[in-house]
């Protein structure tokens, strides 16, 4: 009986990405973030912040049946990581989260979009403070 849980878990993450890809724009956001970290890779300084924009687009473009957890004891995790933090997030971070924001109210007006909401939200929270993060 345990083992029906997540296997319906798993369906439902399934079709909610599908559902994501398709009509939440979830393949758009994904190009936009592999653009963006396209663009800030040409930088040598910028390598570090194109791979956690590309960690984030990953994440936007499959969020279900996934979720962020913190890195223990490695790289982005330290002092070095909180500082990055916040370099990103007065740069890049508050314009991205307040993107998925305002995506997230849209998306909330129904009852349909609530679950698109939520990702929208969980993308946001990544967005602000995305060093230090894993996608598990």
């Amino acid at each position: 009986m345990s083992d029906a849980r997540p296997t319906e878990r798993t369906a439902m993450g399934t079709l909610g990405n599908v559902l994501w890809v398709v009509l939440g724009g979830g393949f758009l956001l994904f190009l936009g973030y592999l653009i963006t970290g396209a663009v800030l890779a040409l930088t040598i300084v910028g390598l570090p912040f194109a791979m956690a924009i590309w960690r984030v687009g990953l994440y936007a473009l499959l969020p279900f049946n996934r979720r962020v957890v913190d890195r223990q004891n490695s790289l982005g995790s330290g002092c070095l990581g909180a500082c990055f933090n916040l370099l990103w997030l007065f740069l890049f971070g508050w314009g991205i989260a307040v993107a998925h924001l305002g995506s997230a109210l849209v998306c909330a007006v129904t009852i349909i979009g609530i679950p698109f909401a939520v990702a929208h939200v969980k993308l946001a929270v990544l967005a602000l403070w995305p060093f230090g993060k894993e996608i598990v």
